[in-house]
């Protein structure tokens, strides 16, 4: 079984909403599950079964670089639909705008996508109106917990990326195939290391706990009872003194090129934001990391539905897709944009982007709750609750 990755909604968000929570995933050596192994009781929103006529405008929150002029405006003199950007900084605040009414789509990571789904902010999507939703949209990227439920799709893949280990060529001169450089208290970069500002960051230190104490039985990064969550905890705190930044998507890239720090987890965005710098170079290592995958998602109260169908199709095509993924740096969902030019193929190289065997060694970001995804029923896990306090205890 793939372990790409589902994303499950906090135990919080589940009580207040009256979720039911069943049937933990069988998995394999560290599998989520695939999409049925967790059913979800969420509000019963119809889905569109004929496309209308082109409405004037269309209201979009998303990651920066992901609607630009450059195509945006050739959207616009294609269809009439004008293109009303919000740019947004965290999954968070994507989720807060979304419940306003005001926006009619949000190009939302996995750990945004389920809480969107579950509080009846957003609609199924009906793939069959979205011509470019086909056989060239990675397999990787379709049929994942985080966006579909129930036998329902509720987003429309745009790209992905790894965490990846990142390190400075002029001051770690040995090619690390490891996470011990980040993790290890004798660490030759201690006060140069980069970590993830995020109580989600706990998955990282596990999945390295996975690999080099394999007695404490983690299967699943994001699956951890009492004990595995302390033993991941400490793990931080051994490491916090040796960081020189928790960075945020705003300070990932200058926490390297402004040289505060010189090894540690990074998005791949680095490598668009540095160019052809030498200097700068990227692992995935031996015990695997953490990920992301970003989908375009349908308000439930949409006002301009049809122009955000519109707006799903062009931006799934090839050449649209790829130019998100160039601009962003990240692996796009259409592999067939990886056959449209030496520079479109060099880019999805770059990425992994239709390297499954890659992917497989990722877990995309998921929600911890109080039931076991690894498959376990014989003891309660942690959930984001947990996770968020254990963090502070790392900071301080």
């Amino acid at each position: 079984m793939n372990k790409k990755k589902a994303l499950i909604a906090p135990l919080a968000i589940a009580a207040a909403l009256g979720l039911v929570l069943t049937g933990c995933s069988s998995s394999d050596a560290g599998g989520t599950g695939e999409a049925g192994g967790l059913q979800i009781d969420v509000p019963e929103i119809p889905m569109m079964t004929e496309l209308g006529d082109l409405e004037k405008e269309v209201n979009i929150v998303a990651w920066s670089g992901f609607v630009e002029p450059a195509w945006a405006d050739q959207f616009t003199a294609d269809t009439g639909c004008v293109v009303n950007r919000k740019v947004a900084a965290t999954s968070d605040e994507m989720v807060t705008l979304m419940r306003t009414g005001e926006y009619d789509l949000v190009s939302a990571s996995g750990d945004a996508s389920l809480r969107l789904i579950v509080d009846g902010n957003v609609q199924p999507i009906n793939t069959d109106l979205i011509p470019n939703f086909g056989d060239d949209i990675v397999a990787g990227m379709q049929g994942q917990l985080y966006d579909t439920l129930n036998g329902n799709a509720y987003g429309v893949p745009i790209g992905r990326g790894a965490n990846i280990l990142q390190y400075n060529t002029e001051e770690v001169k040995e090619a690390p195939t490891s996470w011990d450089v980040v993790w290890e208290k004798d660490s030759p970069y201690a006060g140069k290391i980069a970590a993830y500002d995020s109580p989600i960051y706990i998955a990282d230190a596990a999945i390295y706990l996975m690999k080099h104490q394999p007695d404490l039985g983690i299967t699943n990064p994001y699956a951890l009872d009492a004990d595995q969550l302390a033993a991941a905890t400490e793990l931080l705190k051994q490491q916090n003194p040796m960081v020189s930044e928790y960075w945020s998507p705003a300070t990932n890239v200058t926490s390297f090129t402004g040289g505060n720090s010189v090894v540690g987890t990074s998005w791949e965005v680095l490598r668009k934001a540095t160019g052809d710098d030498a200097k700068f170079a990227s692992v995935l290592p031996e015990e695997g990391a953490t990920g992301w995958s970003d989908a375009w998602m349908l308000a439930a109260d949409a006002k301009s539905p049809n122009c955000a169908y519109a707006w799903m199709d062009y931006t799934s095509s090839p050449e649209v897709n790829g130019a998100i993924a160039m601009n962003f740096g990240m692996a796009p969902a259409n592999a067939a944009f990886c056959d449209t030019s030496d520079e479109a193929k060099a880019h999805c190289d770059a990425f992994n982007a239709t390297d499954e065997n890659y992917y497989d060694q990722v877990w995309f970001w998921t929600t911890p709750i109080d039931q076991c995804i690894d498959g376990r029923t014989d003891v309660q896990c942690t959930n984001y609750q947990d996770w968020t306090k254990a963090w502070q205890t790392v900071k301080g």
